[in-house]
């Protein structure tokens, strides 16, 4: 579950905990709508501000045109006064015959600049008030999607499940490591992931696969998982996925191994498993009936060759051993010892150890 994609940044007020059963319908996530509302009023009063910017300018435009009206008007009746006069003209002197002329051109011109004052009056008011109406427009479009935004402010659980609160990225330090759960009080951006309702019918499981083995490992392969908070059992599964590429991990120390990310899916269910519990893994990728298996840790080097610490009353020898294959937990011993012997899974002290 998101929150609004459309509502910008928002402060959770209200969430529900991982690991909560709930039911269709249920709120799980609520987001502060102080923003919303300040933007709502804002919008509001930009809407009122563009319908008076309107009609104002209508009421302006009214205003010029019966200005150029009454202007319009009376230029044409000064034209046809001069017209009469010029049409005296065999009965007045020749230099007012002249002089009306003139005035004739004089109110033809003047007509002729109104008519086009006109023309631009209309045309810019028609502009003007079309511009405001764009301002209208995008105001009324805001102050939906604002309101859009105040009724997605609860987020409802569209169906039965357990709720799985997820990581905030923005809690964690230095290269991603460390990151935290979403909680009450933190600010989610526009579409951030803040929870989810898995499907426990289907149980993944997310692991790290060093590099030095993914030659080893393909999917299909059969793997045995151990919960740590399900005690006394273990859970048949199957890799599902190994990713292409290896990333490195900054938050392991130093230098940063490489891994792949490793996909499980567990082929047994247990109502007692919940999203985000800790598990190992264990892949077997051969076979071999019949062998000695010591800890890989009890092996020890001396002169070129694999030795062991075996018990020897109440001391310990030094043991030669041949090995045929070796793991990270486990090493195959082919000699040197045999079942039912015991040996110190790590050096011992000097002083416990009998000397030849």
């Amino acid at each position: 579950l998101s929150s609004p994609v459309q509502s910008g940044e928002l402060q959770i007020i209200k969430l529900a905990k991982s690991g909560t059963t709930v039911k269709p319908g249920d709120v799980v996530v609520q987001f502060d709508g102080s923003t919303l509302q300040r933007t709502i009023q804002e919008k509001q009063s930009e809407l009122r501000q563009a319908d008076a910017e309107i009609e104002q300018t209508k009421a302006l435009s009214r205003i010029t045109e019966e200005q150029n009206s009454t202007a319009l008007m009376k230029a044409q009746y000064d034209l046809q006064r001069a017209k009469l006069d010029v049409q005296k003209g065999d009965t007045i002197p020749r230099i007012q015959l002249e002089q009306a002329k003139l005035v004739v051109n004089d109110a033809e011109q003047r007509l002729k600049e109104l008519g086009a004052k006109i023309r631009s009056d209309k045309t810019a008011a028609e502009a003007s008030v079309a511009g405001k109406r764009r301002r209208r427009e995008k105001a009324i479009a805001d102050l939906e999607r604002a309101q859009r935004g105040l009724q997605n402010l609860e987020l409802k659980a569209p169906a039965a499940g357990m709720i799985n609160v997820l990581p905030n990225p923005r809690s964690g330090g230095m290269f991603g490591g460390g990151e935290q759960e979403f909680r009450e009080g933190d600010r989610a951006w526009a579409g951030a992931n803040v929870l989810e309702l898995p499907d426990l019918s289907s149980v993944h499981l997310e692991a790290r696969l060093d590099e030095s083995d993914r030659g080893r490992l393909n999917p299909g392969q059969d793997a045995m998982v151990k919960i740590e908070a399900v005690p006394g059992r273990e859970f048949k599964a199957r890799i599902d996925r190994i990713s292409l590429l290896a990333r490195v991990d900054f938050s392991s120390g130093w230098p940063p191994p490489k891994n792949f990310d490793l996909g499980l899916v567990l082929l047994e269910g247990d109502p007692r498993i919940r999203p985000g519990m800790t598990a190992v893994a264990r892949i077997a990728t051969e076979r071999i009936p019949d062998v000695v298996l010591v800890p890989s840790e009890s092996v020890s080097q001396k002169d070129g060759s694999p030795i062991v610490y075996q018990l020897d009353g109440s001391m310990f020898r030094e043991q030669r051993i041949e090995i045929s294959r070796r793991g990270k937990e486990q090493a195959v011993v082919t000699s040197g010892v045999a079942p039912g012997d015991r040996i110190a899974t790590r050096r011992p002290s000097a002083e416990l150890i009998r000397r030849p």
